[in-house]
């Protein structure tokens, strides 16, 4: 009958005997030192406290761009309320007092006052003022003689005769114009014929200063008037 036989330690290579020992001879040591902790025999190291000291590493930006910061906010003033000043008087002034000549009214009688008021001035009775009629305008107009504001002068006339002209007279009619003024002018006769004085009156007219013919006491602006230059010792 075969036989069998365990193995032993001895007969085990080296390599696996000495493993074997250090693993068990370790797990004894583990095991002791559990149990002495669990039972408190080896107490904990107190911690101490530590000496050290400890540096906080701040850029040198960040403290340079806080510090003006820092420096102004402690150092600015904190500005006072201003204080509150209640009137004692009204601040509205009175109206100043109306000047004296205002306040000057002359005293009239019921009479002085009748007497001044322009209703009661006289009035010019019809067609006693009126301007004198002497004819038809060019267009069949009522003509009226042209009474002068300012009589023209030689040199306002002279700068329109022709040359070598003789005496004699022209004749034209135009129509006034606000500021005394005469316009649209036509020639209606010269003496002598062909003489052209009837055209130097014509183109000097816009120079004349004629009143505008007056009826019933009103201006009559925009009628027609009759002008007459006459031409004395003036060819040489």
């Amino acid at each position: 009958m075969p036989s069998y036989r365990l193995p032993d330690a001895y007969s085990r290579p080296p390599l696996q005997r000495r493993a074997s020992g250090f693993a068990l001879a370790l797990g004894v040591n583990l095991g002791l030192l559990l149990i002495l902790l669990t039972l408190g025999v080896i107490p904990l190291p107190d911690k101490q406290p530590s000496q050290a000291t400890v540096v906080d590493m701040i850029p040198e930006s960040h403290s340079k761009a806080a510090s003006p910061a820092r420096a102004a906010s402690t150092n600015k003033p904190i500005p006072k309320p201003p204080p509150i000043i209640l009137p004692v008087k009204p601040t509205i002034a009175p109206p100043p007092p109306p000047p004296k000549e205002m306040t000057q009214i002359v005293q009239m009688s019921s009479v002085e006052m009748a007497s001044a008021d322009i209703r009661n001035l006289p009035k010019a009775a019809p067609g006693e003022d009126d301007s004198e009629e002497v004819g038809r305008g060019p267009h069949g107009e009522v003509l009226y003689a042209a009474e002068w504001a300012r009589e023209p002068t030689d040199a306002e006339l002279s700068g329109y005769l022709p040359r070598n002209a003789p005496d004699g007279w022209g004749l034209i009619a135009c129509r006034t114009i606000p500021g005394n003024r005469v316009d649209d002018c036509v020639e209606l006769g010269q003496d002598p014929p062909g003489s052209h004085l009837a055209s130097a009156v014509r183109q000097a007219a816009w120079q004349f200063r004629v009143r505008p013919p007056r009826k019933g006491g009103k201006t009559l602006v925009g009628e027609w008037v009759r002008i007459r230059i006459d031409y004395e010792h003036l060819g040489g």
